[in-house]
C-alpha cells in the first residue's frame, strides 16, 4: 500500500472504552479545577488524591492515541510527509489558537492545557514515521533523560510566570512562552513527548482484543505501583526526603510550600536545590516517576475498562454500556466541554461551592454529551477542528488519491 492510501481507514464504530477513559479524565480534570486541593493544609483532599496530575497525563496518553487512529494505526511511509504534517499541523494550528483565546482566564483556577497539548502534536510529526518499537524506546528515553537534563537547564532559563498566556504575550515574549510551554511550565511538553510516545504505541494495537486489555491493565498497575515503590524507597530508605530539607533554604520555597510540594504535589516542575527532588513522584512534578506512574494510570484505567467490554452475559454487558455510555458521550467531544469548562469557572455564573459547581458540571457534561452525540454527532468544536484539518488535508493531497479519510482524533 502507497501514497495516501495509507490514511484510508475504515469508518468504523469509535472505540467506547477510548472514549470513556477520554471522558473520564474530562471529569478528573474538572474535578482538579473546580474542587478542593488540600483538606489541610500540606495534605490533599480525596478528590487531589484520584486525580491529581493524572488526569491531564490521561489526556496526553489518549492524545498519542489518538494521533495514531489518524494516522492509520501503522506507521506512517514517508511518501505521506506533507499530508500528515497538513493534518497534525493544522491540528495543532487550530488547538493553540483556542487555548491563546482562553489566555484571558485566571490561571490560579486553571492552567489551560491547549497550547500545551498543540505543542505535543508538532513533537508527534516525526514519531509517527517510526516503527512501535522506537516509539516505546523515545519514550522510555524522554522519561528517563528530560527529568534530570531540564533539572540543569532551568537554572539558566526564566522564571515561569505560570499565567496563561495571550496571543500578545506570545509576541512580546516569545522567548519566555517557548520556555513555559517546554520546560518550565505546568505541563512541560519536552517531558511530556513521554505520554505521547505511549499513547501512540497503545493507539496501535488491536484494542479489541482481550489479551491487550489484560497487558494494558497489568502494566499500569505495574508502572504506578512500581513508580511509587521506587520513589518511596529513594526518600525513606536513601535519604532523599533528608537531603530535600537540608537543601531547603536554597530552594526559594518555604517550609510549607516544600511540605505542600512533597505531599500534594508540583507545577510542572521540582526545585533545583538539590538532584534529590527528581525522585519525588507527586502530580505534576515532572520527574520520572511521576512520568511513569501517571502513565500507568492511564494504561490501567483503559486496560480496565477494555477489559469490561468483555464481559460474559447478556446483562453484564448491558449494563456495562449504559455505565460506558455517557462518559464515552463526553469523551468523544472533551475539546468543546474543556473549553465550556475554562471559561464557566471565569464567568459570573459560577456562584456555586466547589461541591455543587462540580455536580452541577458533571451533570451537564454528561446529559448534554448524550444528547449531542445521539443528534449532532460530533461537539461543536471536534467539527470545527475536524473541517480545517480536512480543508488542510485537501490541499496538499494529490488530486489523484480520492480515498476517504478519517480525520477524528483525540478532540
Amino acid at each position: 500500500m502507497s501514497g495516501p492510501e495509507n490514511f484510508a481507514v475504515a469508518r468504523t464504530p469509535r472505540l467506547t472504552a477510548v472514549d470513556a477513559t477520554r471522558g473520564i479524565a474530562l471529569l478528573g480534570m474538572v474535578a482538579v479545577h473546580s474542587l478542593y486541593e488540600e483538606r489541610s493544609p500540606g495534605h490533599p483532599s480525596t478528590s487531589y488524591l484520584l486525580f491529581g496530575g493524572r488526569a491531564a497525563a490521561a489526556f496526553a496518553v489518549l492524545a498519542g492515541v489518538g494521533i495514531a487512529f489518524i494516522t492509520g494505526r501503522r506507521r506512517v511511509r514517508r511518501i505521506d510527509f506533507g499530508i500528515t504534517a497538513a493534518m497534525l499541523g493544522t491540528r495543532a494550528l487550530v488547538i493553540g489558537t483556542i487555548g491563546l483565546l482562553l489566555g484571558y482566564t485566571d490561571a490560579s483556577l486553571a492552567v489551560v492545557i491547549l497550547p500545551f497539548y498543540a505543542l505535543l502534536f508538532l513533537f508527534a510529526l516525526p514519531l509517527v514515521f517510526l516503527p512501535s518499537w522506537a516509539v516505546a524506546s523515545v519514550g522510555i528515553a524522554v522519561a528517563a533523560v528530560v527529568p534530570p537534563l531540564t533539572h540543569l537547564l532551568r537554572p539558566r532559563l526564566p522564571v515561569p510566570g505560570l499565567d496563561n498566556f495571550e496571543f500578545g504575550d506570545v509576541v512580546k515574549q516569545p522567548l519566555q512562552y517557548l520556555s513555559e510551554l517546554t520546560i518550565t511550565g505546568e505541563y512541560p511538553a519536552l517531558a511530556w513527548i513521554a505520554y505521547i510516545c505511549a499513547g501512540l504505541v497503545i493507539g496501535r494495537l488491536t484494542l479489541s482484543r482481550l489479551k491487550v486489555a489484560i497487558t494494558l491493565l497489568g502494566t499500569g498497575v505495574i508502572f504506578a505501583a512500581g513508580a511509587a515503590a521506587v520513589s518511596w524507597v529513594l526518600l525513606h530508605r536513601f535519604g532523599g526526603l533528608t537531603a530535600i530539607w537540608s537543601a531547603q533554604p536554597a530552594s526559594g520555597l518555604t517550609v510549607p510550600e516544600t511540605t505542600e510540594l512533597l505531599n500534594v504535589g508540583g507545577d510542572g516542575t521540582t526545585p533545583t536545590s538539590t538532584a534529590w527532588w527528581l525522585a519525588i513522584d507527586g502530580p505534576h512534578t515532572g520527574t520520572t516517576a511521576d512520568l511513569i506512574g501517571t502513565t500507568g494510570t492511564a494504561f490501567a484505567v483503559l486496560g480496565l475498562l477494555l477489559l469490561s467490554e468483555h464481559m460474559r452475559g447478556v446483562f453484564a454487558r448491558r449494563a456495562i454500556a449504559v455505565a460506558l455510555a455517557p462518559l464515552a458521550a463526553a469523551g468523544s467531544m472533551t475539546l468543546t466541554f474543556y473549553t465550556v469548562h475554562i471559561v464557566f469557572l471565569n464567568s459570573d455564573y459560577d456562584v456555586y461551592t466547589p461541591a455543587a459547581g462540580y455536580a452541577l458540571q458533571v451533570a451537564g457534561v454528561l446529559l448534554v454529551g448524550l444528547a449531542w452525540r445521539a443528534t449532532a454527532g460530533k461537539g461543536p468544536l471536534e467539527a470545527l477542528v475536524s473541517a480545517i484539518v480536512s480543508r488542510a488535508k485537501r490541499w496538499v493531497e494529490p488530486p489523484r488519491h480520492q480515498e476517504p479519510v478519517s480525520v477524528d482524533g483525540p478532540v
